[in-house]
């Protein structure tokens, strides 16, 4: 295992360019701005923290940010935040960022000057350097314009618009886009708030490809629940990738109670319809990908609840690979909330850890959140 990144805030997923660069989005640490309980319970504090950067993982240049001063949303501390969640590019360079938001559209009205953009995918801008949201920095400069200004605003897709106004589940709306995937001619964003995978292209016209349904699961003895009693279970789909046979494959965290061995990776035709259970047994996923042999790579941010008063997950988190056979086997099991996955050019594996932690915290997480690499046989 190699460091690739250390002291980011809240890392959650990643993705390699056409060029071979990787980029991570940070979540951010919230800040002092107006608060909001989100569908968790949590109450979240909006700031400009959030941020995406870009790593040549070759080592010829340090770490740039391409976008600084993005929308977050935290709870005190900034532990686990939510902001960018997801990059993901087009075979023609074009990128765009998932906005996480977790609660319904109506919730990121009013918290802050960017507030708007929780729970819609804006683009990545093409040109070198940093774009900043908010103003510039630098003595004597005005306040900088919006990325892109209008030609962002025309690539912006509202996935939470869209989840309150037709909630393809069923289940009251909530959005949460956590997972992007570029294909050809189409877009495909996972939404753990929506519980479902939802696709669009270049009319920016959204539709569902799939929905994930509840199950039920035993109620933990802390419920005080009678014996044998069960209750619902979210789906939470956090992830997607396109195997080799071209079908869609979706990867679940579960909700409370996040019982172990309850997460599976779902198939999902290509042109959508019913998911089939495709893998099994698996724990609290966050991360999907498919190696050059076709191998599928699953990463666990967590192994399973921790139980009331504590941190959500217990730990580690691992990364296990799947074979078509169903064989498994654990590739790399000292991870710490590790979230976003993606197979580098160089065939190895690209992982963020410490993905719940805003920066680097004295005597607990010095090194704050982290990419890395992991090399594959």
């Amino acid at each position: 295992m190699e460091v690739i990144a250390n002291g980011l805030s809240n890392p959650r997923g990643l993705a390699f360019a056409p060029d071979g660069a990787l980029y991570v989005t940070e979540a951010g640490k919230g800040g002092n701005g107006a608060c909001a309980v989100l569908g968790d319970g949590q109450n979240a504090c909006y700031g400009e923290t959030g941020a995406v950067l870009r790593i040549d993982i070759a080592g010829v240049k340090a770490p740039v940010y391409v976008l600084r001063n993005l929308p977050s949303l935290a709870p005190e501390g900034g532990f686990g935040a939510n902001g960018p969640q997801a990059v993901a590019f087009a075979a023609d360079g074009t990128g765009k960022v998932a906005m996480g938001l977790g609660s319904q559209r109506a919730t990121r009205e009013g918290l802050g000057r960017y507030s708007h953009l929780f729970g819609q995918l804006i683009a990545l801008p093409k040109a070198k350097g940093t774009v900043r949201f908010g103003p510039d920095k630098t003595p004597g400069a005005g306040p900088a314009p919006f990325p892109g200004a209008a030609a962002n605003d025309k690539a912006r897709i509202d996935i939470a618009a869209y989840e309150d106004q037709h909630d393809p589940a069923g289940d009251g709306s909530d959005s949460n886009p956590v997972g992007l995937l570029a294909l050809p001619g189409q877009w495909l964003a996972v939404d753990a708030g929506a519980n479902a995978l939802f696709r669009f292209g270049s009319d920016r016209q959204i539709s569902t490809l799939a929905t994930f349904g509840p199950r039920d699961v035993p109620a933990p003895p802390f419920l005080g629940l009678p014996p044998g009693a069960t209750i619902p279970m979210q789906a939470v789909p956090t992830s997607v990738a396109q195997g080799p046979d071209g079908a869609l494959y979706v990867g679940q965290l579960t909700g409370f109670p996040f019982p172990a061995g309850a997460a599976n990776v779902y198939r999902v035709p290509a042109g959508g319809g019913e998911p089939e259970v495709y893998a099994s047994g698996l724990t609290n996923i966050t991360g999907l990908a498919f190696d050059a042999a076709g191998r599928l790579h699953v990463l666990q941010i967590g192994d399973g609840f921790a139980g009331p008063g504590g941190p959500p997950l217990l730990a580690p988190g691992r990364l296990i690979r799947v074979e078509a056979d169903g064989t498994r086997t654990v590739v790399y099991d000292q991870l710490y909330y590790p979230y976003g996955l993606a197979i580098g050019p160089d065939g190895a594996a690209y992982v963020t850890n410490n993905g719940i932690v805003p920066g680097p915290v004295p005597g607990a997480f010095p090194d704050g959140g982290q990419v890395l690499r992991i090399p594959l046989d």
